[in-house]
């Protein structure tokens, strides 16, 4: 056999490879402080972010860097593996002193989304510990806003006061994060979550991603403006539920075309096209502080609605439903009702 005909199947080989490894949807783990002394809602403790780190460990799931894995995600088709990005918000001091050391003996790559203005305070990171991390092989640091504010329009804001807030929150933290670091990725997690249609045009405008709060794995069908990530803080992140996490699988329905959640009624419907890999009879589905809830199907579509009215500002339907290798398909809605005060 001549060398140019035995490269020529090696390099088949090597391509069907890479694309049968990037046939694997995304899970994202989001976290805010990892620490035993800061506010139970938004923290991590450092034993169960050491035991949640050894889970992944021994799974052997790969850990991937946010980017690379979400653009891979987008682009192939749904696969049967999952695999793992690390993200931190807000940059918080405890991500340099205490889960980077954890991250770095485990060679696991990760994201932090800096709200720019915080850098330096106390209890944040300062910006020599960002451009430290930066240099090490597998961080990433990406933009969180400028001010960590609430950019969905807020109730009365006329259209031209909320695109000026927006667009110098926007832009002014990427401009920063080019002139401290020399550079800045195209991703942008949402401050506390929260986006509306206008809000996700602007990141679209921008060509970067959007990251909420809300949980479920990214795949093809994922809008690319409203990405999802778990919530791993300790009331999110126990051991007992993580597998299930870690494995899930981007629910069978494009995103994109789900509602963007701010509501007009309360509580709000959630309808969508039931795809026939779906059995509508084994589908859960939950509501914020509700527990489980009934749904219809009418005529292929499902229809959620909650038994009684929300009482915060921000709440989630989830679903979920079996694959049948053992992990679970996860949708998440969040809804934000402009009407409560900001926190």
């Amino acid at each position: 056999m001549s060398q140019r005909t035995f490269v020529k199947p090696l390099l088949f080989l090597a391509l069907f490879t890479l694309a049968q490894q990037t046939r694997a949807d995304l899970v994202v783990l989001q976290y805010h402080h990892v620490s035993d002394s800061t506010p139970a809602s938004t923290s991590t403790s450092v034993s169960l972010f050491e035991a949640q780190m050894d889970m992944i460990s021994d799974l052997e799931l790969a850990v991937v860097p946010l980017k690379k894995g979400t653009d891979e995600a987008l682009a192939s088709e749904p696969g049967t593996e999952s695999r793992l990005a690390i993200t931190f918000d807000d940059a918080y001091d405890s991500v340099y002193t205490t889960a980077a050391p954890i991250l770095s003996d485990k060679a696991f790559p990760y994201t932090i989304f800096v709200n720019t203005e915080a850098v330096g305070r106390q209890g944040y990171m300062t910006w020599a510990q960002l451009r430290e991390l930066e240099q090490r092989e597998g961080v990433t640091i990406a933009n969180h806003s400028a001010d960590h504010g609430h950019l969905a329009r807020k109730p009365g804001e006329s259209e031209s006061q909320w695109a000026q807030r927006v667009e110098s929150s926007l832009d002014s933290a990427q401009a920063t994060l080019e002139d401290k670091l020399g550079s800045a990725t195209p991703m942008f997690a949402y401050p506390y979550g929260e986006f509306d249609a206008a809000l996700e045009a602007k990141i679209a405008e921008r060509g970067w991603y959007g990251y909420g709060q809300h949980s479920g794995a990214i795949a093809q069908t994922s809008g690319s403006t409203r990405l999802p990530r778990f919530p791993m803080a300790n009331t999110y992140g126990q051991l007992n539920g993580l597998e299930n996490k870690l494995r899930s699988k981007a629910f069978p329905v494009d995103t994109a075309n789900l509602p963007d959640g701010v509501i007009s009624t309360n509580p709000p419907t959630l309808t969508f096209s039931l795809p026939s890999s779906i059995n509508p009879t084994a589908l859960t589905c939950f509501a914020s502080g509700m527990g489980r809830i009934d749904f219809e199907v009418d005529d292929g579509e499902v229809v959620i609605r909650a038994p009684k009215a929300f009482d915060s500002r921000r709440f989630r339907y989830n679903c979920t439903h079996p694959v049948g290798d053992g992990s679970f398909y996860w949708l998440s809605k969040q809804w934000l009702d402009l009407t409560q005060p900001e926190d």
